[in-house]
C-alpha cells in the first residue's frame, strides 16, 4: 500500500513539473529568437497598463510559490531514496575497501611466492629426491606424491593463514603432524627434510596462534567469533593460554563498557550499584558460560575461572564501597548501605547457578562499611536521645502523631516522655534498616549495639533522679550530661515507665524483625537457615534479660534514694535508730500505741506512689506492684543490715525493754499489713521481717525475760494496724457501723505473726 501511494505521488509530481516546465518554456521563447531586441522588449513591456502590471506581478508571485512547493514536495518524495542510496554508497565503499585489502594481501602473497619466499628452506635437490626414492629404479625420474606434498604444503599453509581459514589450517597442521609421525616410524625422510618439515609446521602453528590471539584481544570480537578463536587455540595445544585469553577478552570488554558508566549523583548510589553489578556479574556469567562450553569442568580451568571471578568481584566491591557505601557509612545511612548491599548480592547470587558462590566474598568486603554505618546509626540514636533528655519535662504523653481510637491496643497507645518517644521511633527505624542485613550475620552485633545505646539512655534516666549516687564514670558514654532533673515523684516514676515499657515491650517487639530470615538477600541452604532460626530466639531472650537488668538498675537507684530520704534527715541523722525503741521503757506514761512515724511515712509514700503508678502503668500493673515491693524491701533490708542498730539492741548499755519490743513488733506487723493490703507483700519481704522479729526477740530473751509473756495477742496488733491504715489513707474506719472483720490484712498478719512466734518458741 505504501509503495502504491508513493508511486502515485511521484507520478503526480512529475506531471506537475512537466506542466510548469511547458509554461516556462513558452515564456522563454522570445528570448531564444535571433532577432530578439532587448530595447524593444523593454519598451513593449513598460507600455503595459497598470492592470496588466498587476496581473504580471500576481503571476510571478504564484510562480514563486509553486516553485517553492514543488521544491518541498521533491525533497520529501525523494528523501527516503536519498538516504537509502547514501547507505548503499557507504556499504559499497566498505566492500571496495575490503576488496582492496584482499587484493593487496593476494598481491603480497603472489609476490612472495614469485620471489621464492620460504622455498629455500624446503627446496629439494635432485640428490635428495633420489635418496628418498632410493628403492626406485634409477631410470624412473618421476617425482613421488610425498615430494610434491612437501613442496606444496608450506604454500598451502601460507594461503590458509593469509585468508584466515582457521579450520582448514588446523586440519592441514594435523595432517602435517601425521606425516611427520609416519616418517619417523617408517624412516621415509632423511633427517634434514624431516627437521625442515617440523620447523615449517612449528612456524605456521605459531603464526596461526598469534593470529587467533590477536583476534581474541580485539574489542569487536565477541560471542561465537571469540569462542571459535579460543577453541582453535585450545586445539593448537595451548589450553592454559587460550583460557587466559578468554578471560582477558571478557575483562577488556567489561573495562571498555565501564568507560560509559559514571557514579550516580543520588545520595545512596543505588542506581550506580545496580548498573555496575549488572555489568560485572553479567560479564562473569558469560565468561563462565564460555569457559564451560570450551574447556568443560577440568579442574585447572575451573580453578582459574574462580580466581578470576573472585578478583573481579573484589574489584566491584571496592568500586561500590568507594562510590556508594563510603558516604552512607560515614553518615550513618544504614538503609542506603543495606540497599546497595541488597542490590549487589541479588545480582551476585545469580552466579550460583553456574557454580560460582561469590556472595561470601562480597559479604566479607562489605561488612566493614556496613558495620561503620551500623555504629554511626547507633551513635546518632544515642546523641539524639541525649539531646532530647536535656529538655525532657518527664511527663508521659501519647506520641504527637498518634491516631488513637477508643479500645485500640496498638503500640501508639503507650505513654512515654518526649525523649523516650524519640528513642523508640529511631529504634523502630533502625530495625527496619538492619533487617535485610541478617545474611551478614550482623543480627547479634545490632542487638549488642542497641543494648549499649539503651543502657546509655538508662544512664541518663538514672542521672535525672535527684541526688543520684551513681559514679560519674558510668555516664561517660551517655553523650550529653546536661539532663533535666525529675523533681517530683510523678516525674521520677515516669522515668521508670520509660525504661520498663521500652525494655519489656517496645524494643523486644522491634527486635522480632530480626527473626524473619525471609529477607535474606540471597538463597542459602536450608541447614543454615534452620540453624540461624534456632539460635536467634535464645540470643534475643538473653538480650531481653539484659534490658531488664538495666531497668532493674534504674529501679534500684530509685528505691535506694527514696529509702535513704525516708531514713535520714537532710542533716544526715538517722530516723530509724535503736534508741527510739530502747527509750520507750523509760517513758511508759507517754506511750501511744501507733506505728512509728517513719513507718507511717513509708505507708503514706507507698500509697501515694501506688496512686501515681495506677495512672501511669495502665495494663502493666505488675510493674507497679514490683516497684512498690522493691521499695518496701529496700527499707526493711536496710534495717536488717544496719549493724549499728543491732549492736545497740543486742550489746548496748541499755537492753531492749518490753515496751520497746512491743513497739518494734507493732512496726513490723504494720509493714506486713499494709504490704499485704496493697498486694505487694513478697515472700522475700516476709522472710526478712520474720528474721528481724526473731532477732529482736532473741535479744530480748538474752535479758532473761520471756518475750511471749510481754507481747499481746495478734488481734491487738491487727486492730492497731488496721486503724492506722484507715486513718493514714483517709478511709472510713467502720463499714455499716462495724469494723471490716473479713479484711485479708488481718488474716495475713495473724498468719505471719503466728508463724514467727511458733518458729521462735520451737
Amino acid at each position: 500500500m505504501t509503495t502504491v501511494k508513493s508511486s502515485s505521488r511521484s507520478r503526480a509530481t512529475a506531471a506537475s513539473v512537466k506542466e510548469n516546465g511547458v509554461k516556462l518554456e513558452e515564456g522563454l521563447n522570445p528570448f531564444k529568437s535571433d532577432r530578439f531586441d532587448a530595447e524593444f522588449y523593454v519598451q513593449s513591456s513598460c507600455s503595459l497598463n497598470d492592470k496588466e502590471i498587476k496581473q504580471l506581478c500576481t503571476y510571478l508571485v504564484d510562480l514563486k510559490k509553486a516553485s517553492a512547493e514543488e521544491m518541498r514536495r521533491s525533497v520529501y518524495a525523494n528523501y527516503a531514496a536519498f538516504i537509502r542510496t547514501s547507505k548503499e554508497i557507504s556499504d559499497l565503499e566498505g566492500e571496495l575497501s575490503s576488496i582492496r585489502n584482499l587484493l593487496s594481501t593476494q598481491a603480497t602473497l603472489i609476490r612472495g611466492l614469485a620471489e621464492g619466499v620460504h622455498i629455500d628452506s624446503l627446496s629439494i635437490s635432485d640428490s635428495d629426491i633420489f635418496s628418498v626414492n632410493g628403492t626406485l629404479d634409477s631410470e624412473d625420474k618421476e617425482i613421488s606424491d610425498l615430494d610434491k606434498w612437501l613442496v606444496e604444503f608450506p604454500d598451502l599453509l601460507d594461503v590458509l593463514l593469509a585468508e584466515r581459514r582457521v579450520e582448514e589450517a588446523l586440519a592441514a597442521l594435523d595432517e602435517g603432524e601425521r606425516v611427520v609421525s609416519e616418517a619417523k616410524e617408517m624412516k621415509s625422510l632423511n633427517p634434514s627434510l624431516l627437521l625442515s618439515l617440523q620447523n615449517s609446521i612449528t612456524e605456521r602453528r605459531q603464526k596461526l596462534a598469534d593470529q587467533l590471539a590477536e583476534a581474541a584481544c580485539q574489542p569487536s570480537t565477541r560471542g561465537a567469533e571469540l569462542r571459535a578463536s579460543v577453541s582453535a587455540l585450545k586445539k593448537l595445544g595451548d589450553g592454559p593460554y587460550a583460557h587466559s585469553l578468554l578471560l582477558n577478552a571478557h575483562l577488556q570488554r567489561y573495562q571498555y563498557n565501564m568507560q560509559s558508566l559514571r557514579p550516580s549523583n543520588t545520595s545512596y548510589g543505588g542506581a550506580y550499584t545496580a548498573a555496575l553489578a549488572q555489568l560485572v556479574f553479567s560479564t562473569v556469567a558469560q565468561a563462565a558460560s564460555d569457559s564451560m562450553a570450551i574447556f568443560g569442568e577440568e579442574p585447572a580451568y575451573t580453578s582459574e575461572l574462580v580466581m578470576w571471578a573472585t578478583k573481579q568481584t573484589e574489584a566491584f566491591a571496592l568500586l561500590v564501597k568507594r562510590h556508594a557505601l563510603a558516604s552512607s557509612a560515614a553518615a550513618g545511612g544504614l538503609r542506603a548501605a543495606a540497599e546497595c548491599v541488597q542490590i549487589a548480592l541479588g545480582h551476585c547470587s545469580l552466579l550460583e547457578a553456574r557454580g560460582l558462590a561469590l556472595c561470601p566474598v562480597l559479604l566479607k568486603l562489605f561488612r566493614p562499611s556496613v558495620e561503620q554505618a551500623l555504629d554511626a546509626n547507633l551513635k546518632r540514636i544515642q546523641e539524639s536521645s541525649a539531646a532530647m533528655a536535656a529538655a525532657d519535662d518527664w511527663v508521659l504523653t501519647y506520641p504527637p502523631n498518634a491516631n488513637r481510637q477508643t479500645g485500640s491496643t496498638t503500640a501508639f497507645q503507650h505513654k512515654l516522655t518526649s525523649s523516650a518517644h524519640r528513642f523508640n521511633l529511631m529504634v523502630q527505624d533502625f530495625f527496619e534498616d538492619v533487617g535485610p542485613l541478617l545474611s551478614m550475620q550482623l543480627g547479634g552485633q545490632a542487638l549488642e549495639g542497641l543494648f549499649q545505646v539503651f543502657n546509655s539512655y538508662v544512664n541518663l534516666l538514672v542521672k535525672a533522679l535527684p541526688e543520684s549516687m551513681e559514679e560519674e564514670e558510668s555516664f561517660e558514654d551517655s553523650g550529653n550530661k546536661n539532663v533535666r532533673v525529675a523533681e517530683t515523684e510523678a516525674q521520677q516514676i515516669a522515668l521508670l515507665a520509660n525504661a520498663s515499657l521500652l525494655a519489656d515491650e517496645l524494643l523486644p517487639r522491634a527486635a522480632m524483625k530480626l527473626s524473619s530470615l525471609n529477607q535474606a538477600p540471597y538463597k542459602d541452604d536450608n541447614r543454615r537457615r534452620t540453624s540461624e532460626r534456632q539460635n536467634r530466639h535464645p540470643e534475643q531472650r538473653e538480650w531481653r534479660r539484659r534490658l531488664v537488668g538495666s531497668v532493674d538498675r534504674l529501679k534500684d537507684t530509685f528505691c535506694r534514694q527514696h529509702a535513704l530520704n525516708l531514713i535520714f534527715t537532710e542533716e544526715g541523722d538517722s530516723r530509724l535508730t535503736a534508741d527510739m525503741f530502747i527509750n520507750m521503757d523509760g517513758n511508759a506514761d507517754e506511750v501511744e500505741w501507733v506505728p512509728s512515724l517513719i513507718f507511717q511515712e513509708l505507708f503514706i509514700k507507698l500509697n501515694r506512689m501506688a496512686n501515681i503508678a495506677a495512672d501511669m502503668f495502665v495494663g502493666r500493673e505488675r510493674f507497679a506492684t514490683l516497684l512498690l515491693m522493691r521499695l518496701t524491701e529496700t527499707v526493711i533490708l536496710w534495717l536488717s543490715e544496719d549493724q549499728s542498730f543491732w549492736d545497740d539492741i543486742e550489746e548496748g548499755p541499755r537492753p531492749l525493754g518490753p515496751l520497746g519490743l512491743q513497739q518494734f513488733y507493732l512496726d513490723m506487723k504494720f509493714v506486713v499489713c499494709f504490704a499485704s493490703n496493697g498486694r505487694y507483700l513478697s515472700r522475700n519481704l516476709q522472710r526478712i521481717v520474720n528474721e528481724i522479729i526473731t532477732k529482736a526477740m532473741a535479744a530480748f530473751s538474752a535479758t532473761g525475760m520471756d518475750p511471749y509473756r510481754e507481747l499481746p495477742e495478734d488481734e491487738w496488733f491487727n486492730e492497731i494496724c488496721q486503724d492506722a491504715m484507715e486513718r493514714l489513707s483517709g478511709r472510713p474506719k467502720e463499714i455499716n457501723g462495724e469494723k471490716d472483720l473479713n479484711s485479708p490484712t488481718a488474716s495475713v498478719s495473724a498468719q505471719s505473726i503466728s508463724s514467727v512466734r511458733s518458729h521462735s518458741s520451737s
